[in-house]
Protein backbone atom coordinates (compact mmCIF):
# COMPACT_ATOMS: atom_id res chain seq x y z
CA UNK A 1 0.00 0.00 0.00
CA UNK A 2 1.28 3.44 -0.95
CA UNK A 3 1.91 5.83 1.95
CA UNK A 4 2.50 9.57 2.20
CA UNK A 5 5.70 10.47 4.02
CA UNK A 6 6.46 14.09 4.96
CA UNK A 7 10.06 15.02 5.72
CA UNK A 8 10.35 18.21 7.77
CA UNK A 9 13.71 20.00 7.74
CA UNK A 10 15.17 23.28 8.95
CA UNK A 11 17.31 24.35 5.98
CA UNK A 12 18.07 23.30 2.41
CA UNK A 13 20.70 20.52 2.41
CA UNK A 14 19.51 19.03 5.73
CA UNK A 15 17.21 16.74 3.77
CA UNK A 16 20.07 15.32 1.71
CA UNK A 17 22.43 14.86 4.63
CA UNK A 18 20.12 13.22 7.15
CA UNK A 19 17.28 11.59 5.21
CA UNK A 20 18.12 11.66 1.50
CA UNK A 21 18.55 7.92 1.16
CA UNK A 22 15.31 7.17 2.98
CA UNK A 23 13.43 9.66 0.80
CA UNK A 24 14.85 8.12 -2.37
CA UNK A 25 14.06 4.59 -1.17
CA UNK A 26 10.47 5.42 -0.27
CA UNK A 27 9.91 7.20 -3.59
CA UNK A 28 11.38 4.26 -5.51
CA UNK A 29 9.09 1.90 -3.60
CA UNK A 30 6.04 3.85 -4.77
CA UNK A 31 5.32 6.05 -1.76
CA UNK A 32 4.52 9.76 -1.97
CA UNK A 33 7.40 11.77 -0.53
CA UNK A 34 6.88 15.40 0.48
CA UNK A 35 9.67 17.75 1.56
CA UNK A 36 8.84 20.65 3.90
CA UNK A 37 11.59 23.15 4.73
CA UNK A 38 11.15 25.73 7.47
CA UNK A 39 13.63 28.31 6.14
CA UNK A 40 15.56 29.18 2.99
CA UNK A 41 18.87 28.88 4.83
CA UNK A 42 19.87 32.44 4.01
CA UNK A 43 22.31 32.63 6.94
CA UNK A 44 24.20 29.49 6.02
CA UNK A 45 27.95 29.66 5.52
CA UNK A 46 28.75 30.15 1.86
CA UNK A 47 31.13 31.96 -0.43
CA UNK A 48 28.30 32.47 -2.91
CA UNK A 49 27.21 36.03 -3.68
CA UNK A 50 23.76 37.48 -4.15
CA UNK A 51 20.49 36.32 -2.61
CA UNK A 52 21.62 33.17 -0.84
CA UNK A 53 18.11 32.25 0.27
CA UNK A 54 16.81 32.29 -3.31
CA UNK A 55 19.73 30.21 -4.54
CA UNK A 56 19.37 27.67 -1.75
CA UNK A 57 15.65 27.40 -2.45
CA UNK A 58 16.45 26.41 -6.04
CA UNK A 59 19.05 23.96 -4.74
CA UNK A 60 16.45 22.35 -2.48
CA UNK A 61 14.11 21.84 -5.44
CA UNK A 62 16.93 20.24 -7.44
CA UNK A 63 17.78 17.98 -4.51
CA UNK A 64 14.14 16.99 -4.09
CA UNK A 65 13.91 16.11 -7.78
CA UNK A 66 16.97 13.87 -7.49
CA UNK A 67 15.35 12.10 -4.52
CA UNK A 68 11.98 11.60 -6.25
CA UNK A 69 9.90 13.98 -4.12
CA UNK A 70 6.36 14.64 -5.29
CA UNK A 71 6.05 18.03 -3.55
CA UNK A 72 8.27 20.67 -1.96
CA UNK A 73 6.97 23.35 0.41
CA UNK A 74 8.73 26.13 2.33
CA UNK A 75 7.11 27.46 5.50
CA UNK A 76 8.64 30.89 4.84
CA UNK A 77 10.48 31.48 8.11
CA UNK A 78 13.87 33.12 8.24
CA UNK A 79 17.06 31.27 9.05
CA UNK A 80 17.99 31.95 12.67
CA UNK A 81 21.68 31.27 12.24
CA UNK A 82 23.72 29.06 14.53
CA UNK A 83 23.49 31.57 17.39
CA UNK A 84 19.71 31.91 17.01
CA UNK A 85 19.84 35.71 16.59
CA UNK A 86 18.76 36.02 12.98
CA UNK A 87 15.51 36.76 11.24
CA UNK A 88 12.44 38.80 11.92
CA UNK A 89 9.79 36.09 11.97
CA UNK A 90 7.74 34.59 9.14
CA UNK A 91 7.63 36.43 5.82
CA UNK A 92 10.22 38.95 7.00
CA UNK A 93 12.84 40.71 4.92
CA UNK A 94 14.93 37.58 4.41
CA UNK A 95 18.08 39.49 5.22
CA UNK A 96 18.92 37.80 8.53
CA UNK A 97 20.73 40.03 11.00
CA UNK A 98 19.80 40.62 14.61
CA UNK A 99 16.05 40.98 14.26
CA UNK A 100 13.54 39.72 16.83
CA UNK A 101 12.52 36.54 15.13
CA UNK A 102 13.63 33.78 12.82
CA UNK A 103 12.29 30.25 12.94
CA UNK A 104 13.89 29.46 16.30
CA UNK A 105 11.98 32.35 17.88
CA UNK A 106 8.68 31.76 16.13
CA UNK A 107 5.67 30.72 18.17
CA UNK A 108 5.52 26.94 18.22
CA UNK A 109 1.68 26.76 18.07
CA UNK A 110 1.52 29.04 15.02
CA UNK A 111 4.23 27.16 13.14
CA UNK A 112 2.73 23.81 14.13
CA UNK A 113 -0.68 24.90 12.84
CA UNK A 114 0.82 25.64 9.44
CA UNK A 115 2.60 22.30 9.27
CA UNK A 116 -0.47 20.45 10.57
CA UNK A 117 -2.55 21.91 7.74
CA UNK A 118 -0.16 20.35 5.25
CA UNK A 119 -0.09 17.03 7.11
CA UNK A 120 -3.89 16.96 7.12
CA UNK A 121 -4.07 17.91 3.43
CA UNK A 122 -1.62 15.16 2.53
CA UNK A 123 -3.19 12.64 4.92
CA UNK A 124 0.36 11.91 5.98
CA UNK A 125 1.19 8.49 7.37
CA UNK A 126 4.67 9.49 8.53
CA UNK A 127 6.38 12.71 9.60
CA UNK A 128 10.12 12.94 10.15
CA UNK A 129 11.59 15.59 12.44
CA UNK A 130 14.82 15.78 14.49
CA UNK A 131 15.84 14.50 17.90
CA UNK A 132 15.26 16.78 20.93
CA UNK A 133 18.77 18.27 20.77
CA UNK A 134 18.43 19.11 17.10
CA UNK A 135 21.35 16.83 16.36
CA UNK A 136 24.23 19.20 16.99
CA UNK A 137 22.15 21.87 18.72
CA UNK A 138 21.29 24.34 15.94
CA UNK A 139 18.34 26.42 17.24
CA UNK A 140 16.33 25.89 14.06
CA UNK A 141 16.83 22.12 14.33
CA UNK A 142 15.60 22.12 17.92
CA UNK A 143 12.58 24.09 16.74
CA UNK A 144 11.87 21.49 14.04
CA UNK A 145 11.59 18.92 16.84
CA UNK A 146 9.18 21.07 18.84
CA UNK A 147 7.03 22.19 15.91
CA UNK A 148 6.92 18.75 14.33
CA UNK A 149 5.85 17.03 17.54
CA UNK A 150 2.93 19.41 18.05
CA UNK A 151 1.93 19.40 14.38
CA UNK A 152 1.70 15.61 14.38
CA UNK A 153 -0.56 15.74 17.42
CA UNK A 154 -2.79 18.35 15.80
CA UNK A 155 -3.04 16.48 12.50
CA UNK A 156 -3.30 13.00 14.01
CA UNK A 157 -0.27 11.81 12.04
CA UNK A 158 0.24 8.21 13.17
CA UNK A 159 4.02 7.98 13.02
CA UNK A 160 6.81 10.40 13.88
CA UNK A 161 10.42 9.43 13.23
CA UNK A 162 13.18 11.65 14.55
CA UNK A 163 16.10 11.75 12.12
CA UNK A 164 19.40 11.44 13.94
CA UNK A 165 22.87 9.87 13.78
CA UNK A 166 24.33 6.95 15.72
CA UNK A 167 26.53 8.79 18.23
CA UNK A 168 28.78 5.76 18.73
CA UNK A 169 29.65 5.58 15.04
CA UNK A 170 29.98 9.35 14.79
CA UNK A 171 32.53 9.53 17.60
CA UNK A 172 34.45 6.58 16.17
CA UNK A 173 34.73 8.31 12.82
CA UNK A 174 35.69 11.64 14.37
CA UNK A 175 38.45 10.00 16.42
CA UNK A 176 39.89 8.62 13.19
CA UNK A 177 39.58 12.01 11.52
CA UNK A 178 41.42 13.60 14.45
CA UNK A 179 44.51 11.61 13.52
CA UNK A 180 44.84 13.88 10.49
CA UNK A 181 43.60 17.14 12.01
CA UNK A 182 43.28 17.88 15.71
CA UNK A 183 39.99 19.29 16.98
CA UNK A 184 37.84 19.22 20.11
CA UNK A 185 35.55 16.20 20.37
CA UNK A 186 33.69 17.49 23.42
CA UNK A 187 30.70 19.05 21.58
CA UNK A 188 30.02 15.75 19.84
CA UNK A 189 29.81 13.65 23.01
CA UNK A 190 26.24 14.84 23.55
CA UNK A 191 25.26 15.31 19.90
CA UNK A 192 22.58 13.25 18.17
CA UNK A 193 21.45 9.96 19.76
CA UNK A 194 23.14 7.15 21.70
CA UNK A 195 22.95 3.83 19.90
CA UNK A 196 20.66 2.09 22.41
CA UNK A 197 17.88 4.64 21.81
CA UNK A 198 17.80 4.30 18.01
CA UNK A 199 14.74 2.36 16.85
CA UNK A 200 15.19 2.28 13.05
CA UNK A 201 18.26 1.81 10.88
CA UNK A 202 17.38 2.25 7.22
CA UNK A 203 19.64 0.60 4.64
CA UNK A 204 19.99 3.11 1.79
CA UNK A 205 23.11 1.76 0.06
CA UNK A 206 21.20 1.09 -3.17
CA UNK A 207 20.19 4.74 -3.27
CA UNK A 208 23.68 6.19 -2.89
CA UNK A 209 23.61 7.72 -6.42
CA UNK A 210 20.41 9.63 -5.62
CA UNK A 211 21.80 10.77 -2.28
CA UNK A 212 25.04 11.91 -3.89
CA UNK A 213 23.09 13.83 -6.54
CA UNK A 214 21.00 15.51 -3.83
CA UNK A 215 24.12 16.53 -1.91
CA UNK A 216 25.75 17.84 -5.08
CA UNK A 217 22.68 20.00 -5.76
CA UNK A 218 23.62 22.13 -2.73
CA UNK A 219 26.67 23.72 -4.34
CA UNK A 220 26.56 26.82 -2.14
CA UNK A 221 27.30 24.66 0.89
CA UNK A 222 30.60 23.33 -0.45
CA UNK A 223 32.41 26.65 0.12
CA UNK A 224 32.66 29.25 2.87
CA UNK A 225 33.57 29.15 6.54
CA UNK A 226 36.94 28.76 8.21
CA UNK A 227 37.43 25.03 7.82
CA UNK A 228 36.61 22.08 5.54
CA UNK A 229 32.93 21.79 4.63
CA UNK A 230 31.05 18.55 5.31
CA UNK A 231 29.47 18.39 1.86
CA UNK A 232 32.82 18.87 0.15
CA UNK A 233 34.34 16.02 2.15
CA UNK A 234 31.43 13.68 1.51
CA UNK A 235 31.25 14.39 -2.21
CA UNK A 236 34.98 13.67 -2.54
CA UNK A 237 34.52 10.09 -1.30
CA UNK A 238 34.82 7.35 -3.95
CA UNK A 239 31.65 5.37 -4.62
CA UNK A 240 32.27 2.33 -2.40
CA UNK A 241 33.38 4.47 0.55
CA UNK A 242 30.44 6.85 0.02
CA UNK A 243 28.05 3.88 0.27
CA UNK A 244 29.81 2.64 3.39
CA UNK A 245 29.79 6.00 5.18
CA UNK A 246 26.32 7.14 4.08
CA UNK A 247 24.61 3.80 3.50
CA UNK A 248 22.58 3.86 6.73
CA UNK A 249 20.18 6.49 8.08
CA UNK A 250 18.96 6.47 11.68
CA UNK A 251 15.68 7.35 13.37
CA UNK A 252 13.97 7.25 16.73
CA UNK A 253 10.25 6.52 16.57
CA UNK A 254 8.39 8.66 19.08
CA UNK A 255 4.71 7.96 18.65
CA UNK A 256 2.15 5.78 16.98
CA UNK A 257 -1.54 6.65 16.92
CA UNK A 258 -2.64 3.83 14.64
CA UNK A 259 -1.01 0.74 13.24
CA UNK A 260 1.10 0.88 10.08
CA UNK A 261 2.46 -2.44 8.97
CA UNK A 262 6.10 -2.45 7.88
Amino acid sequence: MSRTCVFFHAHPDDEALLTGGTMARLAAEGHRVVLVVATAGERGLSAARGDLGAVRTREAHASAKALGCARVEFLGYEDSGLDGSGGSGRNGSGSGGSGPGGFARAGVPEAADRLAELLHEERADLLTTYDPTGGYGHPDHVQVHRVGALAAELAGTPRVWEATVDRTLLLRGLRLARLARDFDLTPFTTAYTPRHRITHRVDVRRYAPQKRAALAAHATQTTGGDGPRTLTALLSLPGPLFRLVLGTEWYVERKRLRAWSR
